[in-house]
């Protein structure tokens, strides 16, 4: 019998763990981005890389201690992301073009 008296002592301090709280809803998906959103978030990246890449060019021709290499690392990222800008253009031109053809 002090088994149980020990245990309703437990329960009677403890949360009531028999009643149910408010059900927890199913976490919300975050909102999708619009296309004009990430095309906007894709050329501020181009932009970024674009000013880190004209900032070290800068950086490199008045100060001696900055390594090469990685003047190098930052034109190359930038020539990558403006070439891949502009893959992405002309795949976007050429689907307007092919969706200003199609007869209804």
């Amino acid at each position: 019998m002090s088994a149980i008296a020990a245990i309703d002592s437990v329960l009677a301090t403890a949360p009531a763990l028999t009643t149910l709280g408010p059900v927890a809803s199913a976490p919300q998906p975050a909102p999708a981005a619009s296309f004009g959103d990430i095309l906007s978030a894709g050329m501020q990246g181009v932009e970024t890389k674009l000013a880190t890449a004209d900032d070290m060019v800068r950086k490199f021709t008045l100060d001696p201690n900055v390594p090469i290499h990685q003047v190098t690392y930052a034109l190359e990222q930038a020539r990558l992301s403006v070439e891949l800008a502009m893959q992405v253009r002309g795949r976007l031109l050429d689907g307007y073009r092919e969706l200003m053809n199609m007869q209804l």
